[in-house]
């Protein structure tokens, strides 16, 4: 197989990028914006020792999942993967790739649960990280590249989004305000970050700037006033002076109402601030930590919750929990923690600033002993010395593992296995619908000798 070379092929499977999979003389070749089911001509562009990628020249025969795709930026931009076949086929390729990584990665005879699937695939995200291109039009990144591709009506995100971007958009351009270039760290503008509170309807503007201040802020507060009305809360200025990809600086000055939004999760008022973590999907977030609070059953439990973030899924919890202990590397994340424990009168929770291994086993050595763990890793998973701990040390009755890779969540669940936790039941959640993406919560209990 060589570069440029055409072949036809079948697509048989789908990557966890979402690529179509098929084969081409025994090797396997990813795919863009193809469908399991497929024959389509494509067209090799690069070839690997043992893989390869191809672009599709032209369909022979459709998938019966196809469908068309409904937004215009679909095959530039790289945020979603499966505009183009149904949400149906989308679901049902999301609980086989978790019901695969069991078996091959894990090595575990347990079957997922069937997805608890979104409402609606469309409007569900509550924040947006635009970057700007160089003649001010907002847009997304395509794949694998920072090229800005303009959009200026994304269907992942809420309506409101779109004039309040337009709005910046026309105020960058009225302004000659000038548009960051990473190649040469000069200009002001980086990014447009948008958060809405789903519960209060409150939305937070805030601009990304490699400097200390803004031009023309009245005509820029107007022009936002005019797009969003009474639901604009706040407008944040964020510093980032750092020659890097990470969007948001450290320090945030407020140019306009609050420092913070309020929205509700799971009957847990929560304060948002532009650094703040939070679940871009509100009412898919809320049916996850449901599932997370039946598979823990915390009721009169002492639960200790690892990787908590900003407490959400801890707090979500603790009303019939005896105690919460949670645990967050991120200072600002835990000040919100503390902050949203006391802003709901939830006093039997306690926040502690470390990384999780670190601390668990300064937990494990101050004798403390929680009924139920909670594990919400990033996406490499968990450290190995941290389950060990968890599985020998605390010797919970429950391990509850909320994973946003499949991959990492069977081989954790082989490595607890090994430590005599079996994983009883795992619930694929589609919190990112249209995105390659799929969580999971899984459900891990003591095995009794």
């Amino acid at each position: 197989m060589r570069k440029n070379e055409i072949h036809r092929v079948t697509i048989t499977d789908a990557s966890a990028e979402g690529f179509g999979v098929g084969r081409v003389a025994g090797m396997a070749v990813f795919v863009p914006l193809t469908a399991v089911g497929d024959t389509a001509d494509i067209r090799i562009v690069k070839v690997k020792s043992n893989y390869a990628f191809g672009r599709l020249v032209s369909l022979e025969t459709p998938s019966p999942d196809r469908v068309e795709p409904d937004c215009p930026c679909f095959a530039q931009c790289g945020g979603c993967a499966w505009r183009h076949i149904s949400y149906a086929a989308e679901c049902a390729g999301k609980e086989r790739r978790v019901a695969d990584a069991l078996t091959r990665i894990g090595g575990l005879s347990v079957r997922p649960a069937p997805l608890l699937a979104a409402a609606s695939p469309d409007r569900y995200r509550n924040k947006a990280q635009y970057p700007v291109d160089a003649q001010g039009a907002f847009g997304f990144y395509a794949r694998h590249s920072h090229r800005v591709v303009p959009c200026a009506d994304c269907r992942l995100q809420p309506a409101l989004f779109a004039p309040v971007a337009a709005a910046v958009s026309d105020w960058v351009r009225r302004f000659d305000v000038p548009v960051y270039d990473a190649a040469t760290h000069r200009g002001l503008l980086r990014h447009l970050y948008l958060r809405e509170a789903g519960a209060t309807g409150e939305l937070m503007v805030t601009l990304v700037v490699n400097g200390d201040r803004l031009p023309a802020v009245e005509a820029l507060l107007s022009s936002l006033q005019s797009a969003a009305g009474e639901r604009l809360a706040s407008v944040v200025l964020n510093r980032n002076t750092s020659r890097t990809n990470v969007i948001l600086g450290d320090a945030c000055r407020t140019l306009y109402g609050k420092d913070f939004i309020t929205d509700v999760l799971c009957g847990v008022r929560v304060r948002l601030s532009p650094l703040s973590f939070y679940q871009v999907n509100r009412p898919m977030a809320e049916v996850l930590y449901r599932k997370a609070a039946e598979y823990a059953e915390p009721a009169g439990k002492r639960l200790l919750d690892l990787y908590c973030g900003t407490g959400t899924v801890g707090l979500s919890m603790a009303h019939d929990a005896a105690g919460l202990t949670g645990v967050e590397i991120v200072p600002v994340a835990v000040a919100d923690a503390v902050r949203n424990a006391a802003d709901n009168g939830i006093a039997n929770a306690r926040f502690l600033c470390a990384d999780a291994a670190e601390a668990a086993a300064r937990l494990a050595r101050a004798g403390q002993k929680p009924d139920v763990v909670l594990l919400d890793p990033p996406r490499k998973g968990c450290d190995e010395a941290l389950l060990e701990t968890v599985a020998h040390d605390f010797a919970p009755e429950r391990i509850v593992y909320i994973s946003c890779d499949p991959a990492t969540l069977a081989r954790d669940a082989a490595r607890l296995q090994a430590l005599g936790y079996p994983l009883r039941e795992v619930t694929p959640v589609d919190l990112f619908p249209r995105t390659a993406h799929v969580e999971c919560v899984a459900l891990f209990t003591r095995e009794i000798s």
